[in-house]
């Protein structure tokens, strides 16, 4: 590897892991186009399966922070995150199957579907106190294995799927959803990430200097989530708008119109 192309993945892991941290989910959705575009890596499954480790390991990390504070609903991520286990692999091999270019418009659209998502406000503020209950783990189920599914064939942690979801299901706050959302982000990251390891789709070096790079970021992210705690809209605004803006770079890459 270059000095450039070291330099280039610790940088991208940084600004991943602060996102992940800042504002648990979509904030993965950027690692893959950052690993073909900055980084430099020519292949869409070995840049999918690169990121999907990366992401794992650094949502892990950021979890454990979340979870020190006390934000982690933790019987309610575990419900999920079980779940959507077999549908991250599941996902996965679909997606391992699919043309790689293809398989970035594909992206692109979920990217876009992200970015939206992010737009969207929340319905209520949501109790701070709730507790799993039965009809909560039917409800948690069948989200965890759709959203998994997509995360796996994505290449994507699919917290933006996750937050909502938990939302929906248990009726948590969104700094709750957030922090939660990580649990799920990690497991389908590492089941996604094994599934590529076992056809020789990841790098592992890039990965790891990927991962180094986020831990610091990771730390800044979640220090900056709490320090943004009163601006929280405003800046997933701006971060949906970017998101949109690199979902419709990585369209036109995909299509060859930068070669026109």
């Amino acid at each position: 590897m270059s000095v450039v192309m070291i330099v280039s993945a610790l940088m991208s892991g940084a600004a991943v892991g602060a996102l992940l941290g800042l504002f648990g989910g979509g904030g993965s959705v950027l690692a893959t186009p950052l690993l073909l575009y900055v980084v430099g890596i020519d292949d869409p499954h070995v840049a999918i399966g690169t990121s999907a480790a990366a992401v794992a390991f650094n949502a892990g990390v950021n979890l454990l922070a979340h979870g020190r504070s006390g934000r982690v609903k933790w019987p309610c991520a575990a419900v999920f995150a079980a779940a959507g286990l077999l549908g991250s692999f599941f996902g996965s091999s679909l997606a391992k199957a699919v043309d790689g270019q293809k398989l970035l418009l594909f992206f692109a659209a979920a990217m876009a579907a992200i970015a939206l998502s992010m737009l969207r406000r929340p319905r209520s503020a949501g109790d701070p106190g709730v507790h799993i209950t039965l009809p909560m783990m039917a409800k948690l189920a069948p989200m965890g294995v759709l959203t998994g599914l997509a995360a796996g064939f994505f290449g994507i942690g699919g917290g933006f799927l996750i937050v909502p979801g938990l939302m929906a299901a248990t009726g948590m706050t969104l700094a709750n959803a957030a922090a939660s959302s990580l649990l799920s982000v990690s497991v389908f990251g590492a089941a996604t990430s094994l599934n590529y390891a076992l056809s020789g789709q990841v790098n592992w070096p890039i990965a790891a200097l990927f991962v180094l790079g986020g831990l610091g970021g990771g730390a800044l992210g979640v220090r900056g989530a709490g320090l943004l705690a009163g601006h929280v809209g405003l800046a997933r605004r701006l971060f949906a708008g970017l998101v949109l803006l690199v979902a419709g770079y990585v369209a036109w890459r995909a299509l060859g119109l930068s070669s026109i």
